[in-house]
């Protein structure tokens, strides 16, 4: 089977949405390197004990690497949330 890749709709919002990560992850208590918010899920996996490990990772369960992402995504998305409502109070 392929490997899917996710892109954005809007490629220059890459770097914005590196930054959100960092920020919502380092509010919830992780320790996120800003010039790599990705590293995160290292610690998100140490968490939930699964080995992720740097490079490839075909060992894993689609469980497991869901559980990864779901953590981080989740919270991004909450926060994603949270802004578009505040933005439309302001209006």
């Amino acid at each position: 089977m392929a490997k899917r890749r996710r892109k954005l709709l809007v490629p220059e919002a890459h770097e914005g949405m590196e930054q959100l990560k960092g920020n919502v992850m380092k509010r919830d208590g992780y320790s996120v390197m800003d010039d790599n918010p990705n590293e995160v899920k290292y610690e998100v996996a140490k968490e939930l004990n699964i080995p992720l490990q740097h490079g490839r990772n075909g060992h894993l369960t689609s469980e497991q690497a869901g559980k990864i992402g779901g953590q981080i995504g989740g919270r991004m998305v909450k926060e994603l949330i949270k802004m578009a409502q505040q933005s439309l109070n302001k209006q």
